[in-house]
């Protein structure tokens, strides 16, 4: 089944005239150590130009100027600051980590932290090299049903056991089925995995393969699932949105940077809310 249009007017809310940043849901990301600060800093300008009303970045302390440099409406915290770490996590809606976090022996305590740490109202976003680690040490979810992966082609086969080759609707539903987790699988034809049957997104464009599109459509996710209701047809939303606004950016432009579709998401909020 593919994903339709009219699933933005479904999802996008005109905002209530008496909200405030708290209406519209807590993200705290973490990610970039200090070898990728970019890969966090695109999850977090998608994740705040995507409409989450607080949005706290957890990343490496040599990210910290250039994050409030290109993002002052967030806030940020140091990876080695752990008891303030653990109070943010706890008032946390939705959390995403793994944009450009890591492999390291810092990143899988960072993972561990949050997969303790998790709450049963709160949504769970696993990424980029989290992914990695999450299967190399086999690691458990506690609240599965609330936990999305986003792998592209190989994640994918780490996490699953399936090669790129074995990667068909049906086998790749029943891993999904085994996890429990939702599954974004990322490719030229991105589908989402979950309870229901699967979703594919119709839109995407070669233009959009560079890196941090993933990291862009990690931090969409993030903020949409931060305001709007936590379910599979949200993240369906947001994964349109991203590939609806680079294929209109594509059609005057041969590379459509993650930056550019993130300052264009207002915009099409604004023209799709019901």
């Amino acid at each position: 089944m593919q994903i339709q249009s009219e699933i933005l007017a479904e999802v996008i809310k005109k905002r209530p005239a008496d909200s405030h940043k708290g209406t519209f849901g807590r993200s705290v990301l973490i990610g970039g150590d200090h070898h990728y600060g970019g890969a966090i800093i695109m999850a977090a300008a998608a994740c705040i130009n995507s409409g989450s009303g607080l949005t706290t970045v957890v990343t490496d302390e040599k990210n910290h100027a250039p994050l409030h440099a290109r993002l002052p409406e967030a806030m940020v915290l140091s990876f080695t600051e752990e008891d303030l770490l653990r109070e943010t996590l706890q008032t946390a809606d939705v959390i995403l980590i793994g944009p450009g976090l890591g492999l390291s022996a810092q990143s899988l305590s960072l993972l561990t932290l949050v997969l303790t740490q998790q709450q049963e109202n709160q949504w769970l976003i696993v990424d980029g090299s989290a992914i990695t680690l999450f299967a190399e040490e086999h690691l458990t979810l506690p609240y599965p049903k609330q936990t999305i992966f986003t792998p592209h082609q190989m994640e994918w086969q780490r996490l699953s056991g399936l090669t790129i080759n074995q990667q068909t609707l049906e086998s790749s539903q029943e891993a999904r089925d085994q996890l429990g987790a939702i599954i974004v699988a990322k490719s030229h034809r991105t589908t989402i995995f979950s309870d229901n049957p699967p979703l594919e997104n119709p839109l995407g464009t070669p233009a959009m393969a560079t890196g941090g599109t993933g990291d862009t459509l990690a931090g969409i996710i993030t903020g949409f699932l931060a305001q709007f209701p936590r379910n599979p047809r949200t993240i369906a939303a947001a994964v349109y949105l991203h590939s609806m606004i680079a294929d209109d950016l594509a059609a005057d432009a041969y590379v459509v940077l993650p930056t550019h579709i993130s300052e264009e998401l207002p915009k099409y909020l604004k023209r799709f809310e019901n």
